[in-house]
């Protein structure tokens, strides 16, 4: 059966956007990838508020079947972590009032997943990602996004570590 999952890489200026479809059998299909950005010049109110808007047109059209939305890890700037948890949580009160569940790893449970390694760096999350999808995504925060997407298929079926199934990324 066809499963749509939406992965969220929360931000306050910038939401990393995934969406893929796969059959759980191993094989994904990019449907797409963009960012949500909001204006620093706007109040925090305001960004939330564009946050939500411009999800809520996402769930929208791409009608999601799940979704994984990272949970944070922050080890130095409190602000910037109390505003992103800020965002986090209008995302996760939308997907929960539309009705689409939702799985949130964290970084570490991710990284493990998508590479086997759950130290990986960005460049090692982006090849896997690449490899697994056939195109490159050239936005940091979308590329986030589709690897929480393809983690949502891998959680939520059984064909174990994307690491297992695809050659190693170079």
């Amino acid at each position: 059966m066809l499963m749509r999952v939406l992965g969220i890489d929360p931000g306050l200026a910038t939401v990393g956007i995934g969406i893929i479809d796969s059959d759980n059998s191993g094989e994904y299909e990019l449907v797409d990838w963009f960012t949500i950005e909001t204006p620093k010049g706007l109040s925090l109110p305001s960004r939330l508020l564009e946050i939500q808007s411009d999800l809520l047109e996402v769930i929208k059209k791409y009608k999601p079947d799940l979704a994984a939305v990272e949970k944070l890890y922050f080890e130095v700037n409190r602000k910037t972590a109390i505003d992103v948890a800020q965002a986090r949580g209008v995302i996760i009160v939308n997907l929960e009032a539309s009705g689409i569940p939702i799985i949130e790893p964290t970084p570490l449970e991710l990284k493990s997943t998508i590479t086997g390694d759950g130290h990986a760096d960005k460049k090692q999350m982006q090849d896997m990602i690449e490899i697994t999808l056939g195109e490159k995504c050239t936005s940091d925060d979308a590329a986030d996004a589709l690897g929480l997407a393809i983690y949502g298929v891998i959680s939520h079926g059984s064909i174990g570590l994307l690491a297992d199934v695809l050659p190693a990324a170079s």
